[in-house]
This record gives structure tokens, C-alpha cells and sequence, in this order.
């Protein structure tokens, strides 16, 4: 494909970049990128990769926007209230920039629709809130062999982990780190509160690894987990061992 003029100037200050440049642009506009969850991690993902021109994004959500959302899911606004959020991020994605291919799914993904909705994909971005459904994501990526960028927070902490099965079969997943199967209480935002700009960095990182992984640039988060402090403005990363005993080992869970 070429660039027109328009999309050259469009795309002009991150194409002057040497690790993007016209040809990384190319690549960027003929991906293609599946984002579960439009919330609070959703909304500043999508934000970005559409302002970033990743080509084809789908979304998928089944929910309607409530007025609870409003402080953290930053694609809504107060006249959204009541209405599909897969429509509206649609809408609004799609204005930011014209150029994109915007897929919506309004469903609640589950086993027996995720490889009907995700296989055209060649990254997943998990922005769900529940342990089941990342645990889904994350056994239908082990066995189809694609990327993963999972993103979680809760009250002032975040996590963000990259898997990466395209090209790497050393890639742990989300089970090497859950060993033990956690409680959907820690992801409780009704429960426990979530801090509004938590959503915003958090989103924004998993919008930035999905960029990394899909150009080949800068040092992969696979292979380990950014912990996120809010509060303290600290963010470090600890490795996730490969384990013996897993899926991505080839074992069945």
C-alpha cells in the first residue's frame, strides 16, 4: 500500500520516528487488533491505537454505559448514558481518525464465540474485568498463537503482562502467574473503588505494547509483569516464570 498526502501528514510526527518511518506506518494501518473491554482500559487503548492508525480495530462489549462509568471510561460522555458501549466507542474511535476499519461486537465473549469473533485478529488486548473471561482470552491465545496484552487495576495498583505466542514459544501466560485461581473480588471497582487516571496509564501502556509488539521496537514486556503504583508514581517489573505444568507447555488445564 501507499500512503496518500493526507495520511503522510496525519501520521508525520511519529513517521519521523526512525524505529516507525513510512514502512512501520504501513505495517501500523494493516493490522489488525481485537479490544475486549470498553472501559476504563478500553477507552484510552482505543483512543490511541486509532489515533495512531492500527487499520482494523474490533470491540467487543456487551454492556450499556452507566453513569458510574463517566469518571474513568473517558470515550462517554453524560448524553452516552443508557446507550451500547461498542456503539459509541465505535462512533467516537471513528471520528478520530477516518482512515480505520472499526468491527463492533456486542457480546459477552465466551467459548464458544471467541474464535468465530478473534481469529482475524493478530493481537488481543484484554480489558475485561473478570478473572474468567482473562482466563479465556488467555487459553484461546496459547492455542491459537497470538499476542495477549492483558491489563488489570484495582484501587490505586496496576498490572499490565505481554504475551507473545506469534514467534515465541518461551512466552509464559496468565496461568504461570495465577497458580491458584483468583477471586473476581480483587477486580472489584464497585467494591473496592477505582482511581480515575489508574484506567488512564493503564490503558495507555497496554496501547503502547500493543504498537511495540506489532513493530518489532524497543524491549518486549513479555516475559514479565509492569506493577503499577498510582499513589507513589512507581512502576517496576517482575519476571514470570515458564511453567513445567501449564497450557503453554502444552499441558491441559
Amino acid at each position: 500500500m501507499k500512503l496518500n498526502n493526507r495520511q503522510i501528514k496525519r501520521y508525520s510526527r511519529q513517521m519521523v520516528l526512525k524505529k516507525i518511518g513510512p514502512i512501520g506506518q504501513k505495517k501500523l494501518l494493516n493490522s489488525k487488533v481485537l479490544v475486549i473491554g470498553a472501559g476504563g482500559l478500553g477507552s484510552p487503548i482505543l483512543i490511541y491505537l486509532a489515533a495512531m492508525g492500527v487499520g482494523n480495530i474490533g470491540i467487543i462489549d456487551h454492556d450499556k454505559i452507566n453513569i458510574s462509568n463517566l469518571h474513568r471510561q473517558i470515550l462517554f460522555e453524560t448524553k452516552d448514558v443508557k446507550k451500547d458501549k461498542v456503539k459509541i466507542a465505535g462512533e467516537k474511535i471513528k471520528r478520530i481518525n477516518p482512515d480505520i476499519n472499526v468491527y463492533n461486537y456486542k457480546n459477552k465473549i465466551n467459548k464458544n464465540n471467541i474464535n468465530k469473533i478473534a481469529k482475524k485478529y493478530t493481537v488481543l488486548v484484554d480489558g475485561s474485568d473478570n478473572f474468567k473471561t482473562k482466563f479465556l482470552i488467555n487459553d484461546y491465545v496459547v492455542k491459537s498463537k497470538k499476542i495477549l496484552i492483558t491489563g488489570a487495576i484495582n484501587k490505586f495498583d496496576g498490572q499490565i503482562f505481554t504475551f507473545n505466542f506469534q514467534n515465541n514459544n518461551k512466552s509464559p501466560c496468565l496461568r504461570c502467574f495465577f497458580q491458584t485461581y483468583p477471586s473476581d473480588e480483587l477486580l472489584n471497582c464497585e467494591i473496592d473503588g477505582i482511581f480515575s487516571t489508574l484506567a488512564g496509564i493503564a490503558g495507555t501502556i497496554q496501547a503502547n505494547e500493543v504498537v511495540k509488539e506489532i513493530l518489532n521496537i524497543g524491549n518486549s514486556l513479555c516475559g514479565y509483569m509492569l506493577i503499577i503504583n498510582s499513589l507513589d508514581i512507581s512502576f517496576r517489573k517482575a519476571k514470570i516464570k515458564k511453567r513445567e505444568k501449564c497450557i503453554c507447555n502444552g499441558k491441559n488445564y
